[in-house]
Parts: C-alpha cells; structure tokens; sequence
C-alpha cells in the first residue's frame, strides 16, 4: 500500500522505506514460521515411509470394468499412529499407464510407499470422508464411482491407488499418512486375438494311506488320521477345491492316491489310535457325496493324471537313480494311474504330463520325467528362462529334444496366489496383480499366443477362493479365451523361444534342500526286496503286493517335501509292518534233543500266522558236525513245506549217529530260488550210540547164550558117556570116527538152536541197524526232548 501511494518517478521517501521494511519483515514471519515447519515436517514424514495409517482395499468389483460399469471400491483404514488423525478422508487416484510387466513387478514391492507417483485424485463425492480416527481402530469405508469419471485412456494397465490424507495435532495439516497401491486392468472392448490361457487346477493331498490292511476278505485299510474327512467336509480344503472348480473352465490335474483313498473311505475302514490300536471310521457318506460330486464335475472337463503319489521326480533324479530298482516304482505309479481314475471317475485321463516340483527341471529330471512314458514335462519360466531377449512372453510350448514337449508356465500368472491370503485385501491384490499381468501379456503383440498357469500343488482354502476369483474375472474379460492343457501342449511352438534345458547347478539350492535323500530311496530298495522275497510263498499274493506297492509310491511321493521326519517315519512304519508280516511265517524254537541209538527221527515245526497259505517254501535241517551225525545220508537234507492260514506242519528229518557227543544242527527256510527265508533255529542233538540200558540188554542176551551152550555141552558130555558104558569099547571108537560127518551133531544143532541160519524171517543179527522212531508223532519237541528210536 505503501508502494501504491508513491508517485511513478519519484524516490520513496526514509520514513517510509522504514515502514516498508519492517511491514514486509512482519508480513513474511508467518511464511518463514511455515517454511521452517514444512523444512522440519519433511524429514519426519521421509522416515515414516510406509505411513501411520494402513489401508486395506478388501474389494474391488468389478475387478476389470469396462465402460457403462460402475467401480466399488471397499476395506478399511486403521491408525496405527499415537496421535488421532482428524479432517481425513479416503480418496481414489488413477496412477500412469503401465506398459510392461516388469513395471507392474515394481508397483507391487511399493504397494504401500508414500514415495512414488500415484496419480490425481478422483475427489468431488467420490471420497470417504472420517472427522477423527482413533489410535488402533478399523474404520471401514466404501466408495463407488462410475467408470467413466476414472478418466482412463486406451486399454492397458492402470496403477490404482487408494490413499488416506488427514492431519494430527503434531502436524496440523493435510497430507497423505496412508496409501495402497493396485492395478485397474482396463479393456472395455474385445481384443481381436486373444491370448489363449490354461489354468491348471490341482486336486492333490498328502498321504494318508498305511500299508496295513485288516486280516479279513475285504482287507479294510488303515488310515493315518482323520485328516482327509477334514479335507472333504463342508469348508475343508479339498471340498473348496471341488466347489470353486466345479463352475469354472479349467483342466483338472489329479492324484490318483487321493481319489484311491477317498473310495477307501466310501467303505470300511479304521484310523490308527494311540499304541497299536485302531478305530472305525465313521465317515462313509461323505466320501460317497464327494466322489459323486468329483464325477459331475470332471464329467466333460480335460484329466490328466499324475503318478500315483504324486512322486517326486526331482529327489529320484538326483537321489534315486544310483539305487537299483528306484525308477521301476515310477513305471508302476504311472501304470495304476489311469486305472485308478478310469475306475473311481468313470473318465479317461491324460497320463503322458510330468510335473516337477515348482515346474523346476535340469536334464536328470527331464530324463526320469519321461523315462515312464510321459512325453510332456510343465516347467515353469523362471526355470527354462529365455535367453533370446523377446520383447514378448512366447507361447507355453517348447520342443527340448528326443520328442518330448516342456510346457512352460508362464511364472508371474503361477506364483500370483502364494503367500497367505487369508486376509480379503491380501486375496484382492492378487487378484489385481494376476489381471493385470495378464493383460500386460496380451497387449505385447497381436501374435496369437497360448499361456499355460500353474499354481501350487496344494492351494488353501483362502488361496483356492482367490484363484477362482481371478479365473472368473479372466474368462468373462475381453482379452483371453480358455484352452486345453493337451491344445496347449501342441500348438505351434514360437521359433524364438528358448528350448534349452538349464543345467543342474541352476536347479534352486532351495528345492534342493527339500528332497527325499539317498538314504530313502535304500529304505525303499530294502523295503521291496523284503517284500519281492515274502510274496513269492504267498498262496494270494495281491493281499499283499497291492498295498505294500501302493505305499512303496506313497515313500516317494512329492508332498513330503519340508517334512522330513514324518517322510522317514512313514518309510519305516511301512517296513516295520511288512516285517512283522514276514515274520508270522516261523519255525518254532527247539531245545537240546536226545539221540538214542544210531538213527532217528527229528521234527521240526514250520509255524503260519498268516490268514492266507504259504506254499513254494522249503526247510533244510543242516549238521554243523557230519561225521558225527549225518542227516539223510549226508551234512543237510530239505524238504518241500506247505502251510495253510492259521495252522502249522511238522516236518520230519531221518539222521544217523556215527559217533557219541553233541551235534549241532541248523533248521533255516528256503524259498525256491533259494534265498533264506527268516530267522534260522539252532539247536543241539546229544548223541549217545549205545546206552546203559541198551549195554545191559545185550549182556543179559550173551550171558543167556552162554549159559545155555555150556548145558547143552554138559548135556551131551553125560550122554555121551552114558552111551560108552553101554556099548563098550569098540563102539565108542567108532562113534569118535565117524563123529564129523553126524547131520545131527551137538554143534549143528547149537547152530540150528542158536538163530544163526540165513533163511527168510530169521532173527536180526545184533550189528543190524535198528529201526526209526515211529512217524505217528509229530508234535515239537520240548524241553530236554529225548528222541527215541
């Protein structure tokens, strides 16, 4: 005003330059006072990046609107801060377009930095407004506003932020405290060529089948725990599974061990207890309502078909093959596989897809991948990563040489649902995120395309909620059209893309770190040996190949991964069973036998505690000590042994004592090919040729003989001088001549007397061998068991 009342030409006067002066002076202290405030306001809100307020955008519907829609956003902001935030509001901002998929990387590790561009606000009504939030409260909000007035520009992708501005007594004016960035997708018109896109959807579980089995006709299975009637019922995992994917496009990838232990579970089956107990199981029905439900579902929908087990190719690659027999088990997984689902769905799956863990692969997985069959292995992109520099995500299909596919899954649309997304907004911007990608995707080049998505093996509930959100989103948007796995795997591969496998050291030390070891892969070895050894005597062999097979591939099975003490416990569980069934098939213990005599009788006792017969079985009884007792004729002898369920048979041994003492003796089973069956029985034979009593009897039967020859001598001595007397001299010398050539003579009758002729039926000499014990007995011998002759 001063300078307004001076004349144009002419100096101001001293006073009043004063005046001005110490005006202007006055005028700027309240600007300084505010500089000085915003120079010490700008440090503190620099430090306090991630802001006081949090803000959680629950919903966003639609998640990808087009022109006529009407955009809701919802959620709630809560003050995290000391000091209550007035005069605040929530506000929308439409950020730049995004135009790569890298860019849409970077706005998600920022979702919630004040630093950054976010945009102009919508504002007017479109806002939420708080006159106070409290320190440590939720307040929800929810703001609607039509597409239209989003200003947004050609199709692409839109950063989108949700911010909280507001003020605290500290720092009494406006300014953001609070921000949560997503993507806004926009095409409000039909592209001409869609991106062709593959969403797998995963039905897998863990384990939950033991090897054991009960003893009657039907064999009912033995369940680790209730956890798979958890899994099924209303709300569980599984159930969830089958609700969401029932109502959307996609191909279903199944483990057959879920669908074989869901059917278990339609019938009688039991629940290990505490110790060695059992309970029934008692949810029967609703087994059978989600079986029949999975049948609906998959009834005109593409099936492929792992392994049975789901088995961890990348442990047998680099752990497994070194052991003999290891790959054999993954024949036999991929064998029952389509039978399985052909009997339990009623549908014929696709069986020639492998799937690595993570879709991770190097040349040992890709080579036990298709060493059972498979053709196609599904990796992942940040696996088989391109190397050609494309300015474009090439199609899924890629030929890696010796006829084989890998079908690789694009990585961002595979990952966008991990983490814990229990929480809507953490649901909500994966959701965003996945759109956004994969409209990024399509809008690279008008070249048709086809994506393949591969989630994780076992979606939760919350991730499985998020996932259909999304899959819905994108089959009702105008840029992807939905496709087979089988149609992906066979369209035209993109001659830029990379076809090379990476080599094993770019395989994730992570992964790695996961696997089955060695060690598991020798158990499982001396698990089906033990098992290849006690079939073959088995009357029914399927009562028992079947399970102990099927738990065999449950060792190997991929959902072991991060739990490798319950893996090792399985794996031992298994072969502790099958030894205790082994042993059920046993000879009986024998103590220290008596021999009496030169040869006998020695049974031994082959006991069967299994329900069904054993047969093709064979018992050597083997002398440690030959030349003191021989068996059959010589150190061993064996006999054939059948043995029906629940009894036992004694098998009896002919031995011969050559010399007094003890003789050790060895009773072991055989199989027919000659491989040791059991736990042999030692045992000792004490060998006594001639006994006291035996000494005696053949004493008492000499001194007879003796003493009935001396009276036969006395007798003929008397009639012999009787009858000189009575004849005289002449004849006693004539008798004396002719004696020898008497046929009646003393010693020819002594002969005659005596038992000593050759003829049929005369008496046995005393050096003959005696009899064998008698056959009839054929009970165990106990303790201190005398074997008679």
């Amino acid at each position: 005003m001063a300078e307004a009342a001076d004349f144009q030409g002419t100096s101001p006067s001293p006073a009043r330059r004063w005046l001005r002066r110490t005006g202007a002076l006055l005028a700027g202290a309240p600007l300084l006072a505010g500089l000085c405030q915003l120079t010490t306001a700008a440090p503190a809100q620099a430090a306090d990046d991630s802001g006081s307020v949090s803000v959680a955008v629950d919903t966003l519907s639609p998640s990808a609107p087009t022109d006529g829609d009407t955009l809701t956003v919802s959620g709630t902001v809560t003050n995290n801060g000391k000091q209550a935030v007035t005069a605040a509001h929530v506000g929308l901002q439409v950020g730049p377009e995004l135009n790569t998929r890298s860019s849409i990387d970077t706005v998600t590790e920022n979702k919630d930095s004040l630093q950054g561009a976010t945009g102009s606000e919508v504002g007017g009504k479109y806002v939420a407004k708080f006159a106070k939030l409290t320190p440590g409260v939720a307040e929800p909000f929810s703001i609607s506003v039509p597409a239209d007035e989003l200003d947004l520009g050609d199709a692409g992708v839109y950063q989108f932020a949700v911010s909280l501005s507001g003020k605290t007594s500290a720092q009494p004016w406006d300014r953001t405290l609070g921000i949560q960035r997503t993507f806004l997708p926009w095409q409000s018109d039909e592209v001409d060529t869609k991106t062709k896109t593959t969403f797998l959807w995963p039905l897998l579980s863990t384990v939950h089948m033991t090897a054991e089995t009960g003893s009657n006709a039907q064999q009912t299975p033995v369940f680790l725990n209730d956890d798979l009637a958890e899994e099924i019922s209303a709300g569980g995992r599984l159930d969830q599974m089958l609700s969401l994917g029932e109502n959307l496009d996609v191909t279903w990838v199944i483990d057959p061990d879920l669908l074989a232990s869901v059917d278990a579970m339609t019938r009688s089956y039991r629940i290990q207890g505490e110790g060695d107990t059992t309970i029934a199981g008692t949810h029967q029905a609703l087994a059978k309502q989600w079986l029949a439900r999975l049948q609906k579902a998959v009834a005109d929908k593409e099936v492929v078909a792992l392994p049975f087990a789901d088995p961890d190719l990348a442990s047998l690659a680099h752990n497994g093959t070194s052991v003999t027999g290891s790959l054999s088990h993954l024949d036999e997984a991929t064998d029952v596989a389509a039978t399985t689902v052909r009997t339990v769905l009623h549908v014929t799956p696709s069986t020639d897809f492998a799937w690595p863990v993570n879709g991770a692969v190097d040349p040992s997985i890709v080579k036990v991948a298709t060493s059972a069959g498979a053709d196609k292995v599904i990796t992942r992109s940040d696996s088989l990563q391109e190397t050609a520099g494309l300015s474009y995500t090439p199609s899924a299909a890629r030929p890696i040489g010796g006829g084989t596919t890998a079908v690789v899954a694009d990585a961002r649309l595979s990952t966008a649902f991990q983490g814990d997304l229990t929480r809507a907004s953490s649901a909500t911007l994966a959701v965003q995120r996945f759109l956004a990608q994969s409209l990024a995707l399509d809008l690279q080049t008008d070249n048709q395309r086809s994506i393949v998505v591969a989630p994780q093996r076992m979606p939760t509930a919350s991730q499985a909620d998020a996932m259909a959100e999304a899959i819905t989103a994108l089959q009702g948007g105008n840029w992807s059209q939905t496709q087979k796995l089988t149609a992906a795997a066979a369209a035209k591969p993109d001659p830029e893309a990379t076809t090379k496998v990476p080599s094993a050291s770019a395989y994730p030390s992570s992964l790695r770190k996961q696997e089955l070891p060695k060690s598991a892969f020798q158990q499982i070895a001396s698990t089906q040996s033990k098992l290849d050894n006690f079939k073959v005597i088995l009357s029914d062999q399927s009562r028992v190949v079947t399970p102990f097979g099927r738990a065999v591939n449950r060792e190997m099975s991929t959902s072991w991964r991060g739990r490798a003490t319950e893996a090792s416990g399985f794996r031992s569980d298994v072969e502790a069973y099958l030894d205790e069934l082994i042993s059920q098939v046993s000879l009986i213990d024998k103590s220290e036998t008596k021999l009496s005599g030169r040869s006998a009788t020695i049974p031994v006792t082959v006991q069967n505690n299994l329900v069904q017969g054993v047969e093709h079985l064979r018992l050597r009884l083997t002398s440690l000590s030959p030349n003191r007792l021989e068996i059959g004729g010589s150190s061993y002898y064996e006999q054939p042994v059948e043995v029906s369920g629940g009894h036992s048979q004694t098998v009896k041994f002919t031995t011969t004592a050559n010399a007094n003492g003890k003789a050790s003796v060895v009773a072991q089973l055989y199989t027919e090919d000659g491989q040791p069956y059991g736990d042999d029985v030692r045992f000792d034979v004490k060998v006594t040729e001639f006994t006291a009593t035996v000494m005696l009897v053949i004493g008492g039967g000499v001194l007879l003989l003796v003493l009935a020859g001396f009276r036969m001598y006395t007798q003929r001595k008397r009639a012999a001088a009787r009858a000189a007397e009575q004849n005289g001299p002449d004849d006693e010398a004539t008798e004396a001549v002719d004696g020898p050539e008497n046929p009646g003579g003393p010693e020819d009758r002594l002969e005659e007397e005596s038992g000593t002729g050759t003829e049929e039926g005369a008496p046995e000499q005393p050096s003959d061998p005696t009899a064998d014990t008698a056959t009839e007995n054929a009970d165990p011998s106990g303790t201190g068991e005398r074997v008679d002759r």
